[in-house]
């Protein structure tokens, strides 16, 4: 009789979702979060003042400024100064977010499959949810009904500033996954602009902007050899390139923000061989991250913001926003959308591939991550101008549910994560304690080891 082999006692090791990662990737997430922390300050502030403004007795000036015409017709161009900060000043903004998608997916921690594709889920189930809720209340009414692209987004910067206020001894993991949550979204947000919001192409424009769009990859692939070392010397070369590709995309009738996600796809991520390869220093996305976010978060969203906030809601336009479906629409869609769609979605994921959550994040954690995705600013605005037009009754109706919603977010997911912020300093203060000679705290060495 043949021997059976005894069975292997030990059983399958189970796949962690929201480790730890690298260190590197834990110190450039920390950096990105202060500079966003402040650039979401400036926002909220902006948004502050524009409501002031519009529901001041000084309403009419705050329009005037607003709706102010100029520019170039013949490129079609001439437009309001509320189109030049939506379609110009955000094309900068749509860079950066070109720049960190790229480099998460090729040398960020999000390189491996394995570990992209929980997040990665979780924002498409996070924009499908608040989409099909807001079309759900919406249902009858096909006017109203186009808005269901509003809710699908979250704001990095006013999501960042809130988790830095209460959230900044979260586990690096949990902020990885709230910023890849809003790239990733705000992609798909941009898709979903080049598509829905684009009716009269004009082809021969568009093929144009593949000209200055080519070049400019031609140049950042061989940025040292034309440039050396000097970053702003070639700007002075690169920026009129890429304003002749935002010019013609937005003649061509795409939004010309895609624009700006095109021309960050260019760029390299890491240095090739003849630059002394990945060991020898940042690539140049994470350089030109470095030098433009500052301009993307710190100017050209907060006057973006500034432009697009401004609804006058006193006296009876309040209550009739507060009763529109699109305002309803907007807050439930952002509100209970993006926690059922985010915590839902990687729920469902683990479950089905046998995954569990790293020891050291617990469910009611990602909770309050998804709550604060909630918090749809910057894009969802762009959105609801698009749908409804600017000065609309719904555009405005729109603005007050994503001002709202945001607020609503904002809040519980500050009940939900400051407690435990508090627990995980006691955590972080053990860890400090816990590093060798080469200030890596030994947490990451195990796990890198494990």
């Amino acid at each position: 009789m043949t021997d059976t082999p005894p069975l292997d006692p030990t059983p399958p090791v189970r796949r962690r979702v929201f480790g730890r990662g690298t260190y590197g990737e834990s110190l450039r997430i920390d950096e990105i979060l202060r500079k966003e922390s402040v650039g979401g300050t400036l926002l909220l502030i902006a948004a502050v003042a524009a409501l002031v403004w519009a529901n001041s007795p000084a309403f009419g000036a705050y329009y005037a400024v607003r709706d102010f015409t100029f520019g170039f017709e013949p490129w079609h161009l001439e437009l309001s100064v509320g189109h030049w900060a939506s379609d110009g000043l955000l094309a900068i903004f749509f860079f950066i977010v070109g720049l960190e998608l790229k480099r998460e997916f090729i040398a960020g921690d999000l390189r491996d499959p394995k570990t992209a594709v929980v997040p990665v889920l979780a924002a498409v189930g996070g924009v499908i949810v608040p989409a099909g809720i807001y079309a759900l209340i919406n249902a009858s009414n096909p006017e109203t009904l186009r808005g269901w692209a509003i809710p699908t987004a979250t704001d990095i910067a006013f999501a960042v500033a809130v988790l830095a206020i209460i959230g900044s001894k979260l586990p690096a993991a949990l902020r990885i996954f709230l910023l890849t949550l809003a790239v990733v979204d705000d992609f798909i947000a941009i898709a979903i602009i080049a598509v829905a919001f684009t009716s009269d192409i004009d082809l021969v424009a568009l093929g144009l902007a593949v000209i200055p769009i080519a070049l400019f990859g031609f140049l950042v692939q061989r940025y040292r050899r034309f440039f050396g070392g000097r970053v702003w010397t070639g700007w002075v070369i690169l920026v009129p390139i890429a304003f002749a590709a935002w010019a013609l995309v937005h003649a061509s009738g795409v939004h010309a923000t895609i624009a700006g996600v095109a021309l960050a796809f260019t760029v390299p991520v890491v240095r090739s061989a003849a630059s002394g390869g990945p060991d020898a220093g940042p690539g140049l996305a994470e350089v030109f991250e470095h030098r433009i976010r500052p301009l993307s978060s710190g100017v050209a969203v907060p006057i973006f913001a500034f432009f697009a906030a401004g609804v006058t809601v006193v006296g009876d336009e309040l209550g009739a926003a507060l009763t529109d479906t699109v305002t309803i629409g907007v807050v439930v869609g952002l509100v209970m959308g993006k926690v059922i769609g985010i915590a839902g979605t990687t729920w469902l994921v683990t479950t089905l591939t046998r995954a569990s959550l790293d020891a050291a994040v617990k469910w009611i954690d990602l909770i309050g991550i998804s709550l604060l995705a909630g918090i749809g600013f910057t894009v969802s605005l762009l959105v609801a101008g698009l749908t409804f037009g600017e000065g609309s009754p719904h555009d405005d109706h729109a603005k007050v549910g994503i001002l709202l919603a945001s607020l609503i977010a904002a809040g519980l997911a500050s009940a939900v994560l400051a407690p435990r912020n508090r627990h995980y300093a006691r955590i972080a203060a053990e860890e400090a304690e816990d590093a060798d000679a080469d200030g890596v705290p030994d947490v990451y060495q195990r796990d890198r080891d494990a």
